[in-house]
């Protein structure tokens, strides 16, 4: 064989057999790189099952019924896994039956009477149910109902607790965790669109443009974020849609100033001039051509957002203009029972502040990766 088409043999070799790095895409690549990262993908996970326990909802919570606030005082801060026997009576309540996707949003209220019961007894037509009363020994009332008003009874495990009005704390920080996340879509999404219509509206057009957005900027920045979601909020009102809007009115400067940065550094690029020497409108050439190439900055600090529109949030709730009772908020959780933290019942507060911590530490453990995943220097 000739030592020309050995070579020419060894040249098709080469070219048919890429190297892996250019055969593969951009988008391909950080996604690679980004589960290379053992820390954000399992904060990932954790969204996942945050945002999986949100949807579902009253679907998998043990109390079902609207806002999970079943109470019964004298189950009042039982300890994590605490059993407790329940006989179920049918006293003919006017209940309406919903349909599953119904109670997965609202829940539903039970269909017959819950009596907490520590012994029952049979007659010939009569039950009788001492109440449970979790004291040594028991001492509770007496009831006397029909035999045949006996549905059926359950044995129910508290996993984490009660708290002080004998409400499934699990079932309250389940239904707690659909506000949290409720709050960072919708305050982030409110700050997206305003952060990105102004950052890149000063950044385009520059000039006075940009000295009056920039100066709005700066004003709005000036201002404490709490004090100024406070204010907000009092001007809107206490209640659940009013905390998306006070908190998404606020959280737009971070992104308008990433924006604002991005935009003027490809804006003088050779493509964008060539948009407008083909008369592209402006609308055209920010959106479908310049924000495309930014959408790696502000994913990752859309994501530090959500954490701190978390915060947010269990702050007006701690402080009381929050999401207001019934509603289970994890904010309204730990103002309830910190008081316990000097008690044997400290888990009634850390538990919600537990979950507070690891959805934030999460959000910014997802920042930080896909940051590493999307950075063109390494």
């Amino acid at each position: 064989m000739k030592l020309q088409d050995i070579l020419d043999k060894r040249h098709l070799k080469f070219v048919g057999k890429q190297a892996p790095e250019e055969s593969t895409s951009l988008s391909r690549l950080a996604v690679r790189r980004f589960c290379r990262n053992k820390l954000s993908v399992a904060s990932l996970v954790v969204i996942g099952l945050f945002v999986l326990m949100a949807v579902l909802g009253y679907l998998i919570t043990p109390d079902s019924t609207p806002y999970c606030n079943q109470q019964y005082l004298e189950l009042a801060t039982l300890k994590p896994f605490s059993k407790v026997s329940f006989t179920y009576v049918d006293d003919s309540l006017p209940t309406e039956k919903r349909g599953w996707i119904h109670k997965m949003l609202y829940g539903e209220p039970l269909q017959y009477t819950a009596i907490p019961t520590h012994k029952i007894t049979y007659s010939a037509d009569s039950a009788y149910i001492e109440t449970y009363t979790g004291s040594i020994p028991n001492d509770g009332e007496i009831r006397a109902v029909g035999r045949k008003q006996i549905v059926g009874t359950e044995n129910r495990t508290f996993v984490l607790g009660t708290d002080a009005y004998g409400r499934d704390v699990l079932s309250m920080i389940m239904i707690g965790s659909r506000v949290s996340l409720s709050v960072g879509f919708i305050a982030v999404a409110i700050a997206l669109l305003i952060g990105i219509t102004l950052g890149a509206l000063a950044a385009y057009y520059g000039g006075w443009v940009d000295n009056l957005i920039t100066w709005f900027i700066n004003v709005v920045w000036s201002i404490p974020t709490v004090l100024l979601v406070i204010a907000i909020t009092f001007a809107l009102g206490k209640g659940f849609w009013q905390v998306f809007i006070a908190v998404g009115l606020t959280m737009w400067v971070d992104i308008a100033r990433v924006v604002r940065g991005q935009v003027y550094s490809i804006k003088e690029k050779e493509y964008i001039e060539a948009t407008r020497a083909l008369g592209f409108s402006t609308f055209r050439t920010i959106f479908r051509h310049i924000l495309p190439n930014i959408t790696g900055a502000v994913i990752v600090v859309t994501a530090s957002n959500f954490a701190s529109a978390i915060l947010l949030e269990a702050g007006l709730s701690f402080l009381g203009i929050g999401v207001q009772p019934p509603m289970p908020s994890w904010g309204t959780m730990v103002k309830e029972n910190y008081s316990y933290i000097l008690l044997d019942s400290a888990y009634l507060a850390l538990l919600p502040g537990v979950a507070i911590m690891l959805i934030v530490l999460a959000f910014m453990l997802l920042g930080n990766g896909i940051r590493d995943a999307l950075d063109i220097k390494s």
